[in-house]
């Protein structure tokens, strides 16, 4: 099966009546593998920070550039991972 068939066939089914607005697939390294044709590509990204307890989520466009949004969103996930959360 393809990456394309997942976004297609698993993410972008419905249920109870419902539909995700958008769903990609993404290599670790930024690397779209497959993607809705809703899903938002730009110049811009995202940076997801996991910690104790919660996700932190900074998205961005540029000119700021991914270096800048890691930094910011880091930042403070580092500070509620020390303070655990």
């Amino acid at each position: 099966m393809s990456w394309q068939a997942y976004v297609d066939d698993h993410l972008m089914c419905e249920i109870d009546g419902m539909l995700l607005t958008a769903a990609a697939i993404l290599g670790l390294d930024g690397s779209v593998w497959a993607q809705s044709a809703t899903f938002p590509q730009g110049s811009g990204g995202v940076t997801i920070k996991k910690t104790n307890l919660a996700l932190i989520i900074g998205i961005y466009d540029e000119p700021m550039t991914g270096g800048q949004c890691n930094m910011i969103v880091e930042r403070l996930g580092d500070y509620l991972y020390d303070q655990g959360f």
